[in-house]
């Protein structure tokens, strides 16, 4: 990679000011100070701009965060914290969510830069589950499950839901699991029933499964059996 546009990306300024910066002997290259932004990079370089280290990106990035209420999955907002505030990582800004959570639903979030990875989470082609906790404002109706294994109809919506399993685990508070991402689905799924969600919580996403030990605004980063389970065997 040129040295201007790594520069770019790390410092999120254009390469106009990339140049400007080189020129004024603020960049190094393994100690010594570079000048050209045309200076070709190699993975075992050493950047630093001002005497602080750039780190150079190997491959695509694989995160899991517990989010915590009251932040946003978009990467800027104007009127939010997102959740990039928790992600301490070189080029935070370059990662976008797969699957995102509304600002008062909270839990498992998986956060990229690998577009094809993503893709085949919130493609609808292709049939993702997540499954959610979710908390009801009124007792669980009997007859909840089967509406929706049969699928239900949401209000301003042409075609039922697909087929979805619910798991009761008290009056107020079952464990459910789809394979679509429509716009507020969960909870329009209760409200097409007569009830009301209260609180939401995301456990999985695919094969992967929200860490235990992860607690609200905690990530880390998914392991290769992780990342592997959502690519096409």
């Amino acid at each position: 990679m040129r040295l201007d546009k790594f520069l770019s990306q790390q410092l999120g300024i254009s390469r106009a000011l990339v140049a400007r910066e080189l020129r004024a002997q603020r960049v190094t290259v393994d100690g010594e100070v570079v000048k050209s932004g045309a200076f070709k990079l190699v993975p075992d370089h050493q950047v630093a701009f001002d005497g602080n280290a750039l780190v150079q990106q190997n491959g695509p990035r694989y995160f899991m965060l517990n989010k915590p209420q009251g932040y946003v999955c978009s990467t800027e907002d104007p009127d939010h914290p997102t959740i990039l505030y928790f992600i301490d990582e070189p080029v935070a800004h370059k990662l976008h969510a797969a699957g995102r959570l509304d600002i008062d639903t909270t839990g498992l979030v998986l956060l990229t830069d690998d577009g094809q990875w993503s893709h085949r989470i919130t493609s609808p082609k292709h049939h993702c589950e997540k499954t959610y906790l979710v908390t009801l404002e009124q007792p669980l109706a009997e007859d909840t499950a089967h509406l929706f294994e049969q699928g239900v109809q949401l209000h301003g919506e042409k075609s039922l839901t697909k087929p979805a399993q619910l798991e009761k685990l008290d009056d107020h508070q079952v464990r459910l699991t789809i394979g679509e991402g429509r716009y507020h689905q969960v909870k329009r799924m209760f409200a097409a029933v007569g009830n009301r969600v209260v609180e939401l919580h995301r456990e999985r996403i695919g094969g992967i499964a929200l860490d235990d030990a992860l607690e609200p605004g905690e990530y880390r980063t998914l392991t290769e059996e992780e990342v592997a389970s959502v690519m096409p065997r």
